[in-house]
């Protein structure tokens, strides 16, 4: 039986709208960035939270751009980081050292999978590695790390919508909501009972 996942949600952090307007802000910023350098523009979508973010944003981009995906994991629970970064989809491309990477990411907290992700591609041989994230929870910050391209930043709430999950749910929403505490509280009970 389906139910209406909007009745989860707390409050509409971002519409649909102001998203649209910010992506298509990002996007000029990169066709201004990127317009004359040589090489390839990659965006690499961080699986699974940056599709939305990544799909909006690659039809943004007025100049030719390649595709690709990493998927990398590190997160120990449903709502919190275990700070160990796994890559489990690498990058395999032959021509990275005429690449431009910018590595689209949902959302930043601590800012460890970037740093890393940067670091790791930096080491792979790319051209250049800039990030672009939808969202950025500055507060949360565990290390020292600042995105090239940001769209929003918000504040320490648990947000889902726009590719953001909990326990899987709630990407396909349009929006960002800052999800009600009683959902992902009630669900942590439970994954506690059945231990």
């Amino acid at each position: 039986m389906y139910r209406d996942l909007t009745e989860d949600i707390a409050k509409v952090l971002l519409t649909e709208q102001q998203i649209r307007q910010r992506v298509q802000e990002i996007a000029e910023t990169i066709d201004r960035d990127y317009r004359d350098k040589d090489g390839k523009l990659v965006l690499l979508c961080v699986l699974k939270g940056s599709v939305v973010f990544m799909a909006d944003l690659m039809k943004a981009v007025s100049l030719p751009v390649d595709i690709d995906f990493m998927k990398v994991s590190s997160y120990g629970s449903a709502t919190v980081s275990s700070g160990n970064i796994r890559i489990l989809l690498d990058l395999h491309r032959e021509d990275i050292a005429n690449c431009h990477i910018i590595i689209v990411e949902d959302i930043i907290d601590s800012g460890r999978t970037l740093s890393h992700l940067t670091k790791y591609l930096e080491l792979k041989g790319a051209k250049s590695v800039r990030t672009c994230t939808l969202l950025d929870k500055p507060e949360r910050r565990e290390v020292d790390f600042t995105p090239d391209y940001a769209g929003f930043v918000i504040p320490d709430e648990f947000v889902v919508g726009y590719g953001l999950d909990y326990n899987e749910a709630y990407r396909e929403l349009s929006f960002v909501g800052i999800l009600k505490p009683s959902v992902y509280s009630s669900m942590h009970r439970e994954e506690k009972d059945e231990k």
